[in-house]
Order: C-alpha cells, then sequence, then structure tokens
C-alpha cells in the first residue's frame, strides 16, 4: 500500500512557521471479567468534565466470548461497542476503529473534526495464550497517523500468576516482534513515533507479605510497595521495556476484589493485590545527528535521516495529566484504571485529502449530485466511496447509504469531480446528513461535507405516507436507535 503522509513542507502548504498545538488523549483499561457493561459510565469517560478528549481509546480484557455470544458479537456490535458508540456519539464522536480478539477488544474513538486528518488505520493480532492456539492472552493493537504523526496503541493480556513475571515480558518481546504493519513509515511497532502498550499487564507485587500490602493500601502508603512491583523490577534489567515510561502509581492496586464491592479478595485463595491494570508509553527515541567523524559514513541511514529531520520540524512532546483507578466499578475484580495526556505537536498538514459538498436540493423526489476535489494527491481507488450519514452519527460503518466513487462518476474535470446517489437511496423522512469520503486504501474518511439537510419527500406527504413536518432522522438521531 502506498503511504499517505509523507510529511508536507510548511513553505509548500503556504503556512509559514506553525505553532504546536495540544490535544487530549483519554485512556481506559479495563478487565471486566465477562461482565456486561453497567448502566452509566460517565465516570469512566469524565463525560462531565469541562475539557473535552480529543480522543478516547478503550482497551477492555475478558470480553465474555462465549460460543454463543461470540457469533452474535461477530454480525453485531459487542454490548461495550454499542454502549460506547451510543454515549460518544451525540458528542460527536465516531468509532474509527475497533479490533476483537475473543475477550480483547480495543476501540478508538475521535472528535468528527480530527477524523479526515487520521489515516493509514490498521489494526492487528497476537495470540500467546495456550501456545497461541485460542486467543485467550495476546494483543491487539491499531495503528494510524495523526495530523501526520504515527501513534500505535496495544491492548494487551498477558499470563497469569506470581511465578511467571519473566514470561510475562517474553509474551509482550513476542508480541512487538510479531505485530507488523503495511506501512513504509513504520512497519513495525516501534517504528511509530509514539507507542502506548496497556492492558490487564498482570504484574504482580513480589515478596512482601498479605498484610504488609494490606497496611500500605489502608494507608495509602503505595511508594512502599513499587520497589517489589514485578513491572518495575523487570523494567530495571529488561532492555525492551527500559524505553517505556509511566506515571507513578498513586492509587491503590487494581486487583483482586469481591465482586461487587470494594474489598479485595476473601475467597480461600485470598490473592495479594497487585497493579495489574497499567499505562505506558515510548517516544521514539530521538535520532542523533552525525558527528564529524562519521558524517560521511553510511551510520546514519536515510530511515535515520528522515526521523532527525521530523524530529527537528515536526515536534511531538506528551505529557500525563491523570493516571488513577475509578473505584466506583464493582461488576469486575479488577478496577478499571484511566489515563489522560496532552499531547503537544506540530501538524504535518491541516488540509483533508479531499473536499466534498452536497449539491443542489436533496430529497426521495429525485437523483442527488455529490460534488467532490481531491486537494492533494492520494491512492484512490475503484473501491472509494461516499456514504450519506445522518448528523451524529456513530462509526464508519453507520452510514444511510453509499455510492462508489468511480462506478457513478457521470462528469470529471481536473478540478471537480461528480457522483449522484439514486432518489431510490435517499430516505423519505429527510433530515441532517453529512457526506463523507472512505477511502479504501488508507482505510479511513479523508474529508466530510459541512452538514445540510435533506428535505421530506413532497411526494410521499401528498400521498399520505407521511405527517407533514415530521423529520425522521432528526428524531432518530435523538432516539434511542444507535
Amino acid at each position: 500500500m502506498e503511504d499517505s503522509e509523507e510529511p508536507l513542507d510548511s513553505q509548500q502548504l503556504g503556512l509559514g512557521e506553525k505553532e504546536e498545538e495540544s490535544f487530549r488523549l483519554h485512556m481506559v483499561t479495563w478487565n471486566v471479567a465477562t461482565a456486561d457493561p453497567p448502566d452509566d459510565v460517565t465516570t469512566l469517560l469524565h463525560l462531565n468534565s469541562p475539557k473535552n478528549p480529543d480522543l478516547y481509546v478503550i482497551g477492555l480484557q475478558e470480553v465474555y466470548s462465549g460460543p454463543l455470544r461470540f457469533v452474535s458479537d461477530a454480525v453485531f456490535d459487542d454490548p461495550w461497542s454499542y454502549l460506547l458508540m451510543s454515549l460518544l456519539a451525540p458528542q460527536k464522536y465516531i468509532k474509527v476503529s475497533s479490533i476483537r480478539m475473543q475477550g480483547l477488544l480495543l476501540l478508538f474513538f475521535s472528535k468528527l473534526e480530527h477524523v479526515p486528518f487520521i489515516r493509514d488505520v490498521q489494526a492487528t493480532y497476537t495470540r500467546t495464550g495456550l501456545f497461541g492456539y485460542w486467543g485467550n492472552k495476546g494483543g491487539v493493537s491499531i495503528r494510524l497517523s495523526f495530523y501526520g504523526h504515527t501513534l500505535c496503541f496495544l491492548n494487551c493480556h498477558l499470563a497469569a500468576h506470581m511465578k511467571y513475571a519473566s514470561e510475562r515480558v517474553d509474551e509482550f518481546e513476542y508480541i512487538m516482534d510479531t505485530q507488523s504493519f503495511d506501512c513504509k513509515r513504520a512497519p513495525t511497532i516501534v517504528d511509530h513515533r509514539l507507542v502506548f502498550w496497556f492492558g490487564d499487564l498482570n504484574f504482580r507485587i513480589q515478596d512482601h507479605g498479605m498484610h504488609f500490602v494490606r497496611i500500605c493500601i489502608d494507608k495509602q502508603n503505595y511508594s512502599l510497595l513499587w520497589s517489589k512491583d514485578q513491572l518495575i523490577m523487570m523494567k530495571q534489567k529488561e532492555q525492551v521495556l527500559q524505553e517505556f515510561e509511566e506515571g507513578p502509581l498513586d492509587f491503590q492496586p487494581t486487583y483482586k476484589f469481591d465482586r461487587n464491592s470494594d474489598t479485595y479478595d476473601t475467597s480461600a485463595k485470598k490473592r495479594k493485590p497487585a497493579w495489574t491494570d497499567r499505562i505506558l508509553w515510548r517516544l521514539r527515541p530521538k535520532a542523533l545527528p552525525p558527528d564529524e567523524e562519521n558524517e560521511n559514513k553510511v551510520g546514519l541511514d536515510a530511515k535515520k535521516l528522515k526521523q532527525l529531520e521530523e524530529d527537528m520540524e515536526y515536534p511531538l512532546k506528551i505529557r500525563q495529566d491523570v493516571y488513577t483507578s475509578i473505584m466506583e466499578y464493582s461488576i469486575s475484580d479488577h478496577k478499571p484504571v484511566i489515563g489522560i495526556f496532552t499531547l503537544e505537536l506540530r501538524k504535518m498538514y491541516e488540509t483533508p485529502l479531499v473536499r466534498l459538498r452536497a449539491e443542489g436540493d436533496w430529497s426521495a423526489d429525485i437523483d442527488a449530485m455529490v460534488v467532490y476535489s481531491p486537494l492533494q494527491p492520494f491512492p484512490s481507488s475503484t473501491w472509494d466511496w461516499i456514504g450519506l450519514y445522518k448528523v451524529g452519527f456513530s462509526s464508519v460503518s453507520d452510514y444511510i447509504t453509499y455510492t462508489w466513487v468511480k462506478d457513478d462518476e457521470v462528469a470529471f474535470n481536473e478540478e471537480v469531480i461528480q457522483v449522484y446517489v439514486s432518489k431510490e437511496e435517499i430516505p423519505v423522512q429527510g433530515g441532517d446528513c453529512v457526506l463523507c469520503y472512505y477511502c479504501n486504501a488508507l482505510k479511513c474518511i479523508i474529508g466530510i461535507s459541512e452538514p445540510f439537510q435533506v428535505q421530506a419527500s413532497k411526494v410521499a406527504i401528498e400521498e399520505g405516507m407521511l405527517p407533514e413536518r415530521i423529520n425522521g432522522l432528526d428524531k432518530a438521531v435523538s432516539g434511542d436507535d444507535f
């Protein structure tokens, strides 16, 4: 696949020196222990916060995957995805991508305004549990470019039990080595500018006895436990872990609780509390400029040179603002963990690849016209399509209808291309809509129109098929039909 986002020179774009901008990323990791979602996830998503995230990344483990449920989830969205989409769509977020491997589920949501600048979206998975034959353990990932900066999100569920700390590291290394992407700029996870590694990593608190651990938790002396946290210990000797950063564990261990309570395990096993649920990140190490001795040597290859130029011209910084558990949820034996980050970056591009609009009046009484213009080169194909969506749509697949870009082309010149949508495909009740251009090669929406009104069908009203002034799509968006 041809990569779309070679960094564009700001001079070429006529923008002069661009400023760095800040974006808010809200991440969740939660082992839900096969439970269905709670009725209210407002606190989990900080929906009442005055600061709205630009992006949500939600990684779940142990989503119920019994045979009947898993078959239905393959056809329809699982209850967790359904709930999250129904809550976030009215807030103008859409699900850009998701991937599921048995109990592992990863969802990526974006504010609608950023969607045309999220490109080269790919997702993959790696099995590690039961000799790799069944996906009860492993990792799922989504990679993409965000305004030209390559990001990768890796949600893992690693081997359980106290004695398997080394095996957990081995599994992580295997996932990192195995996963690859059809992308020249970032073919592997470590090639990405910014990587988030999170999930139920299953690292435990070693050596300390149960009594001491409980006392530290009761007195909120969490720092006394850090030196015996297996992940912190393994970071000291494992090279692959040392480039990953993590905020301080200033919250009580998130495993293991009696269900429907805030009480640690009272079963016969009395498992020791642990920070099994974690969020770490890795900013790609800066490429070092060649010194005088090796300046003319092959030591700094073309790829490293390009990375160096990118680091200098398009800086990317990350700051963690929140890292905590949410204690109010008790459907699982784990508590969810959230991490809120600020990404500061200079955009590599500020123009969508395609501009499109609805031409003329739209209704089910006449074939409608879409006009679009490619603004920059991109890998177009006959599999590209333009979808009609109601305002407040929840995901790429949530279209009302679509038209193939090439198949229904009716006119073409160097700047403007027109395609039509059959009147039979347009909803008779009308409503507020947008058009989205989906690029098959980049696996993403690369252009979104301004909202426009689809008029209710006059023919349907005259024939008594529709009550006058009833707007079906508006009613649907305000209702519960996601």
